[in-house]
């Protein structure tokens, strides 16, 4: 089977048949994904927007603006109602079609579970794509794509089955978005720009990161397999540079005195600052070149005459 991870299309084949599926059956519209539709006209029940060759789709009347007009665009989230119809909303899921997602568990049944992802229908994940069964109550990383036979919004929690296997580009020190994935005995992995994994190791964590966490990061290396390492903080001159700054701060708001010092803990450090000891001392050595604070036994003082 061309193209596949045990039998599941890779991320980059999936999205591409996707595509293809969208132009052929669910022409003009982008199913699981926002869609500019324009408005036909107004009933008791809510408005009708231009669907195109699929014909007019409900907007319910609980989610209609104040301020639409007839003839004028809507921006709207279409996906499929209890009936498998073609229905819009103006509320914001949690995830597309194409995304990676943290979900909740809602119900389950002899299908499958189903998830919250923001919508007022939920979520289908059936069992065969389910690591573990899912609970109730509990938050699951999941992908959210187009099932190609029957053409519904499914999820699936084999996550490593859609990230991509295309070589990485990216550029030492780049900022990328991140979604923490799960923690392993190295560190978090993490899934990189919604693309490809990547590794945030244990000794470049200097914050408090769990499963499902959003937020930048900073690619530390590329290396010749492919695999991604990558930090949670600006890397060399920046990282030093923009704590200095942070540093500057926290003393203007303590009375200008902070009892840490170049000689301090690296724990106490870590826990307060949210940085590296290393960061720490060059961050103080910067401060000190500048003149704009003094270093003494029992802690760093700001300089009561800044030049």
């Amino acid at each position: 089977m061309e193209n596949t991870h045990e039998g599941y299309p890779r991320k980059d084949v999936l999205e591409e048949k996707q595509d293809q599926a969208s132009e052929s059956a669910r022409t003009m519209i982008k199913l699981g994904d926002y869609n500019q539709l324009t408005v036909v006209k107004e009933v008791d029940f809510g408005l009708y927007l231009d669907g195109g060759e699929e014909g007019e789709i409900l907007l319910p009347k609980r989610y209609v603006p104040s301020d639409y007009k007839i003839g004028e665009p809507l921006e709207v989230f279409v996906y499929l109602d209890q009936d498998e119809r073609l229905v819009a909303t103006t509320q914001t899921p949690l995830a597309r079609v194409g995304e990676f997602a943290y979900l909740e568990c809602s119900w389950v049944n002899k299908y499958g579970a189903f998830l919250n992802w923001g919508l007022m229908k939920d979520l289908f994940c059936p069992f065969r794509e389910q690591k573990k069964r899912m609970e109730m109550g509990e938050h699951y990383i999941v992908y959210v794509y187009l099932d190609e036979e029957s053409y519904r919004i499914v999820s699936s929690a084999k996550v490593e089955h859609f990230l991509s296997d295309s070589r990485p580009t990216y550029q030492q020190g780049e900022e990328v978005d991140l979604l923490i994935w799960q923690k392993t005995d190295l560190g978090f992995k993490v899934i990189i720009s919604n693309q490809h994994a990547g590794l945030v190791y244990d000794n470049q964590i200097f914050k408090a990161v769990h499963t499902g966490d959003r937020m930048k990061g900073y690619i530390a290396n590329v290396r010749e397999d492919g695999k991604i390492d990558v930090t949670l903080q600006p890397m060399g001159q920046k990282v030093v540079a923009d704590f200095a700054e942070t540093l500057l701060h926290y003393l203007q708001d303590h009375d200008g005195y902070c009892d840490l010092g170049d000689k301090s803990d690296a724990e106490e450090i870590k826990r307060r600052f949210e940085v590296s000891k290393k960061t720490y001392k060059k961050a103080i050595g910067d401060l000190y070149k500048r003149r704009l604070i003094s270093i003494d036994p029992d802690g760093i003082y700001l300089q009561k005459t800044r030049k």
